[in-house]
């Protein structure tokens, strides 16, 4: 099975969209914005742990690895 992502432009493709799921060729559904997924995923994350890290940890975190990217780049 292979999944696709179509922007419809054009109403009408959507009823032939429609006509080719009733004929069981497709499934049609609604895709969920990248970032809400992410904050699904980063709730489902923090509510199996005890601590959540603050933001302060994050954002240390990420400078830390920014720094070391960078600092490969440059060699």
């Amino acid at each position: 099975m292979e999944i696709v992502t179509v922007e419809i432009v054009n109403p009408k493709a959507k009823r032939l969209l429609k006509d080719l799921a009733d004929m069981n060729l497709i499934t049609v559904g609604k895709s969920i914005s990248p970032k809400v997924e992410f904050k699904k995923l980063l709730s489902s994350l923090r509510s199996k742990s005890e601590t959540a890290p603050s933001l302060e940890m994050i954002t240390r975190e990420v400078e830390l690895v920014r720094a070391s990217r960078y600092a490969n780049k440059k060699k």
